[in-house]
């Protein structure tokens, strides 16, 4: 599509330095992410009319794509590489095809527990009671920086979990006195596991000796005229910088949500939009979802410093409400998650937030008012034209889409929005399992329930073998081989 102008405008405020992009569909979804040595270079290539003509099928589809764009600046292009990584693992972008190998970058593991402690290269992270550091975007980098390491503090390479003097007669390491070989105690194991302390010192960045030294013995190389050797001190000066070079730790953003890189920021600006004296640390969004009054749920999602808590998410089946009416259910969900934490004594949110407009507010903050939590601020936030509504205010607040506030409370709605969704499908998809399960002669509630359980869905039942269904409580063979005939038939 067309670039907009405020695609335009925003193209033009950003920064000649390195970092990476997310390009995001109309529907807030990232789509592609990339990574850039200058930013507003990179981007703006995605929204000249005058490239179109050498554009491929797949880039074209991508550009057409584009609603919006969101980016991150970083010190350099080693972490832009790291970050546009994790990003597309965790995002996985339907236009990231080459990425979804998904290739890890190394990383250094050492365990101080074993008997003799070890550097090795591993590509993945354990909960193990190791020591990792990483992960390394030269791989090349790294492996010169534990050579060094390994002559600098006399670290063993061999690959037995714990050598013996056997090992050592043919250990390479041993005999050029790169190692001090704790095998054969020539130093006590306590020795050895200083010098591993202090290895694990120089690649936590503490190296600024060490890199004195290899400066000066390069520059004595090259004053002697020994450019080989120089060369050679040169390249370990790069890879120690760059794989002791400190990084940014990001923070694991949930799939399917408009990127959030800064959620404090957001928050901070939210309470600013609002007028809170402090950023509202926990919110709670709720939404509704059903189908021509069938199927009516209600969905409560929680963010906790402008991250989603997964865990505390809720879902409720109407109870109270018959027909379709989207105010009732907001009421019975609103009233029933703040009764129930009324009743256990359990903290209130900061802030709530319903999907929908006055009427939809005006449910839930009555059902709150009974209740006597009148005090808890709570907003509406209708989609068409991404207004927020407020009790007390009637005009609409409207802020640009560009908003980190207003980034933050659509982060809120979609989530609770596609969990009410889920839910209803859910109920939806199980409904008419067992309504194909129902014309099944003699099948009562307790097999069928039965059968959903033990096969998870309707779909594995279809594909389960005779011998598979008579594990099934209440089957027998000839039951068993009745049901195959009944599914097979449909």
């Amino acid at each position: 599509m067309p670039a907009t102008d405020a695609i335009r405008s925003k193209v033009s405020e950003l920064p000649h330095k390195p970092g990476i992009y997310l390009m995001k569909d109309r529907l807030g979804t990232v789509i592609y992410v990339g990574k850039a040595r200058d930013l507003r270079k990179r981007v703006s290539q995605y929204f000249h009319p005058s490239r179109r003509m050498g554009w491929d099928v797949k880039f074209r589809a991508l550009v057409d794509a584009i609603h919006d764009f969101d980016v991150h600046a970083v010190k350099g292009e080693a972490e832009a590489l790291l970050l546009e990584s994790r990003l597309i693992k965790q995002f996985k972008p339907r236009y990231n095809i080459s990425f979804r190998d998904d290739k890890r970058y190394l990383m250094l593991k050492v365990n101080l527990n074993d008997p003799i402690p070890r550097f090795a290269l591993t590509r993945l992270k354990i909960d193990d009671n190791a020591r990792y550091f990483g992960p390394f975007p030269s791989g090349s980098a790294l492996k010169r920086t534990l050579d060094l390491a390994r002559h600098k503090f006399n670290l063993r390479g061999c690959k037995p979990f714990t050598p013996s003097e056997n090992d050592y007669k043919h250990c390479l390491y041993g005999h050029l006195e790169v190692c001090s070989a704790p095998c054969v105690e020539k130093v006590t194991r306590e020795q050895y596991r200083m010098q591993v302390e202090n290895a694990c010192d120089f690649l936590d960045g503490e190296c600024t000796e060490i890199l004195g030294e290899l400066e000066a013995a390069m520059h004595k190389a090259a004053e002697s005229r020994d450019y080989e050797r120089a060369a050679k001190l040169r390249d370990q000066i790069d890879a120690l910088r760059v794989t002791t070079r400190k990084t940014t730790r990001y923070h694991r953003l949930p799939n399917q949500l408009p990127l959030a890189i800064d959620p404090d920021r957001d928050l901070a600006q939210l309470a600013d939009e609002l007028g809170l004296t402090v950023p509202p640390a926990r919110i709670e969004g709720f939404d509704i979802s059903n189908i021509s009054g069938t199927f009516m749920v209600a969905s409560m999602v929680v963010f906790r410093n402008g991250r989603p808590a997964n865990a505390e998410y809720r879902r409720y089946k109407m109870k109270a409400v018959k027909s379709q009416d989207d105010f009732a259910c907001m009421a019975e969900a609103v009233s029933r998650r703040y009764t129930r934490l009324k009743k256990e004594k359990r903290p209130m949110p900061n802030l709530v937030l319903v999907d929908g407009g006055k009427g939809q507010l005006n449910a839930a903050i009555t059902e709150l008012t009974k209740l006597g939590l009148s005090e808890i601020l709570t907003i509406g936030l209708a989609k068409e034209f991404e207004e927020i509504h407020r009790s007390n205010e009637t005009a609409p607040l409207r802020l640009g889409l560009d908003n980190a506030a207003l980034k933050l409370l659509q982060r809120v709605r979609d989530e609770s929005h596609r969990f009410a969704n889920a839910f209803n499908a859910e109920l939806r998809l199980k409904k008419i399992s067992e309504s194909v399960l129902d014309e099944f002669p003699g099948i009562g509630d307790n097999r069928k329930e039965s059968l959903l359980k033990h096969f998870g869905s309707l779909q594995r039942l279809r594909e389960a073998t005779v011998e598979k269904i008579i594990d099934v409580p209440g089957f027998g063979r000839k039951s068993a081989e009745a049901l195959r005939e009944y599914l097979d038939a449909r």
